[in-house]
């Protein structure tokens, strides 16, 4: 429930760039703080309100893998053998920036 006592849904939308939308779990997007954030009611943000935020600096292509990330991140939380992920070489610095925008760092995601 947000601050007004109104349901969240248990799903965002993330937009990228290009125009490309992305359903995630809630749960696992707020893992990023500057999702969080922007999700938060009590910032007052429009996301919070529509429940989708729009990346207009982050490609469909690099959204499409920080989606698959925090789908990871989501399933595998709780445990220790985590399988690798797989991260193509190329999209390596944009992910970077990426991850580097949204916070997800290893303070913020509780990996070692």
């Amino acid at each position: 429930m947000d601050a007004d006592g109104a349901t969240e849904s248990k799903y965002v939308t993330l937009v990228s760039s290009d125009g490309y939308e992305f359903v995630v779990l809630r749960e696992a997007a707020m893992i990023s703080p500057a999702i969080k954030g922007m999700l938060d009611t009590r910032n007052n943000f429009r996301e919070a309100t529509l429940g989708r935020c729009v990346f207009e600096e982050i490609s469909g292509v690099v959204l499409e893998k920080v989606c698959e990330y925090f789908q990871y991140w989501y399933r595998y939380r709780d445990r220790e053998d985590v399988p690798d992920m797989d991260i193509p070489v190329e999209l390596c610095l944009e992910l970077l920036v990426a991850a580097d925008y949204l916070g997800l760092d290893k303070q913020n995601t509780g990996t070692v």
